[in-house]
């Protein structure tokens, strides 16, 4: 067993000694599973770029799009171009753009690729914009995403949530949108948590208040929507949701905090997933999922319960870092040979949060090989300042 020391309270450093036993890797495909799941899939920064990191990011192609094909190989399908790929967070429309077309080329060089592409508003300036022109934004991304045969997330919009006066304006652009979609589309309501500038969307402070409003919108649009990934970190507001829904129309839980519960479901329904979560711990959900299939519910929770600490503690305020320990997790597990990240977000976190997260990662069984977890990590402190 490795041991290694760990930045503590108080400036100490604690010896701790890895346990973990790393999940096999295992492919499969999405057949293989009875709940759709998709991973929100980060993007690989190319730390040899001569640019500003805050200013311009600079995107290694190769690594990032072999990570897709891991995620596919898997069983899980690619949820591209979100918040996880720092989206609105250091990746311009243009840089999404082209993510977008790599993406669906690899995907199309398969016949097991599962994989929709986000469509926002995020190339509108922070102004006040217009109805129109924020639907003319969204129109633009989603015939952008549809001209290259992709299948369409509608994003929340920052600038929607900046410019509606009230109810009746998220109901007018969503029916707008919509009706120019050839396929249905996922809609994704994203918490403040996640996004500050996404507070009051759907024209409410109040979650319950705003349900109101999109369940309404579901309902007025439900031939053009596959479901509603929902993501506010609340697993009684998402149940009191998906209770609600139309026939036909998935909840795709993006809680990070409780999905291992909500995707098992109850007596009256269960979420499908949509989770930046999925991305750092891949080969966890993908055993998990097959063995739920198999009508093996305690080894179900027997794998995926262990990652959740791991996932709260990855998601915890402020929630928007999260892409750093996602991105954290990638370099240990040796799927990228770099910590660096757009827009310089490995900064994002403290020393501390990185050795919890060390710890936590050990014990779910998510360091696919510990030895060289624990020697990049090692080397990580070093840099910190921490021998």
């Amino acid at each position: 067993m490795t041991t290694l020391s760990l930045p503590g309270d108080n400036r100490r450093l604690v010896p701790y000694t890895m346990t973990g036993t790393p999940i096999p890797l295992q492919k499969r495909r999405a057949r293989d599973f009875n709940r759709v799941a998709f991973a929100a899939a980060h993007v690989v920064a190319d730390p040899f770029a001569d640019n500003d990191p805050w200013l311009a990011p600079a995107i290694d192609w190769d690594a990032t799009l072999r990570f897709r094909h891991r995620l596919w190989d898997l069983g899980l399908g690619v949820a591209e171009a979100m918040d996880t790929a720092q989206r609105g967070m250091g990746l311009t429309w243009r840089d999404a753009q082209e993510l977008i077309s790599r993406a669906l080329k690899e995907a199309a060089s398969r016949d097991d690729a599962l994989i929709a592409c986000g469509v926002g508003t995020d190339h509108l300036d922070d102004r006040v914009h217009s109805l129109e022109a924020i639907i003319g934004a969204y129109q633009e991304q989603l015939d952008f995403v549809q001209g290259e045969g992709g299948r369409v997330i509608l994003m929340a919009s920052r600038a929607l949530a900046r410019s509606a006066a009230g109810v009746d304006d998220y109901l007018a652009t969503y029916s707008r949108v919509l009706s120019g979609a050839r396929d249905k589309v996922i809609i994704h309501w994203l918490g403040e948590m996640f996004d500050p500038a996404l507070a009051g969307y759907w024209g409410a402070a109040d979650h319950l208040e705003a349900m109101e409003t999109c369940l309404q919108m579901i309902a007025d649009n439900r031939d053009r929507i596959d479901g509603i990934k929902v993501s506010l970190l609340s697993k009684e507001k998402e149940i009191a949701m998906r209770r609600r829904l139309p026939l036909g129309v998935r909840m795709y839980t993006g809680d990070d905090f409780n999905y291992a519960e909500l995707i098992a479901g109850d007596a009256e329904g269960y979420s499908d997933a949509l989770l930046g979560i999925f991305d750092a711990i891949a080969p966890a959900a993908s055993q998990a999922l097959a063995s739920l299939k198999n009508g093996a519910d305690n080894e179900f929770f027997h794998v995926l319960e262990p990652t959740v600490a791991l996932s709260r503690h990855i998601f915890k305020a402020p929630t928007r870092f999260y892409k750093t320990g996602v991105v954290f997790l990638a370099y240990l597990n040796g799927l990228q040979d770099h910590f660096t990240m757009v827009g310089g977000q490995e900064s994002a976190r403290s020393t501390l949060h990185f050795a919890e997260l060390f710890q936590l990662a050990d014990k779910a069984n998510v360091l696919s090989d510990p030895d060289r977890a624990a020697q990049r990590m090692r080397s990580f402190l070093s840099v910190r300042g921490v021998h």
